[in-house]
């Protein structure tokens, strides 16, 4: 009888993936991770930070903004500094962009130039809707 090998499903190789800051989904980086000692520690994607999904990347580089709707009952933030971070967020899944130049005149003030991202708390993006609205009539 001959004995069954059972396949490791880790590896010493792993394409490295990040999630998206804007909408959440997983997207790979294009890079490998190498296990330095060989070892089948890995799995086949391995997500190791956050960073810009292709489509929101071209947004941002665009001149956009993206406004990130989140519950504040459900997220968490730094005691410290009392700033929302992106693992914390807890997003309700509705996503605006504006320009950059608009949110700063909307919103009375300027956003960061390397800042891709806002998050806001939910009914902004009804009114900013409400007043697209009524500057079209």
């Amino acid at each position: 009888m001959k004995a069954r090998r059972i396949m490791n499903d880790k590896s010493h190789v792993s394409m490295e993936q990040h999630v998206c800051q804007v909408c959440g989904t997983k997207f790979d980086t294009g890079n490998l991770l190498l296990d330095k000692r060989l070892r089948a520690s890995m799995e086949r994607y391995t997500t190791t930070g956050w960073g810009l999904c292709p489509e929101h990347q071209k947004l941002f580089d665009d001149g956009y903004v993206a406004l990130v709707e989140c519950d504040p009952q459900r997220s968490g933030t730094t005691s410290s500094t009392d700033r929302l971070k992106p693992e914390s967020a807890y997003r309700t899944g509705r996503i605006a962009h504006l320009r950059r130049s608009v949110f700063a005149d909307i919103f009375d003030t300027p956003v960061e130039a390397d800042l891709p991202l806002v998050f806001i708390e939910p009914g902004v993006i009804e009114q900013l809707q409400a007043m697209e609205k009524s500057s079209e009539d």
